[in-house]
């Protein structure tokens, strides 16, 4: 198995000094480009966990009753 530079070969390419440098003013040949994720990346769960949601339930039961609690002992 051998590997492939993915640019031109630099004694082909134009304008190109010795040591493969670019004069000023010119632009270097294109390259093949890889980049990019290797495997599409998994979605993150959207939904809130149980014990989440029923903290949050005990929380506003707790607090609606504080409230009925108050306004029976207005009228006691």
């Amino acid at each position: 198995m051998s590997t492939q530079n993915p640019g031109p070969d630099p004694d082909d390419a134009p304008a190109l000094e010795e040591g493969g440098g670019v004069p000023a003013g010119d632009t270097p040949p294109d390259a093949g480009q890889t980049s990019g994720l290797s495997h599409p990346q998994p979605m993150p769960g959207r939904s809130l966990p149980v014990l989440t949601f029923v903290l949050v339930g005990l929380l506003i039961l707790g607090i609606a009753a504080f409230f009925v609690a108050r306004v029976f002992a207005l009228f006691d």
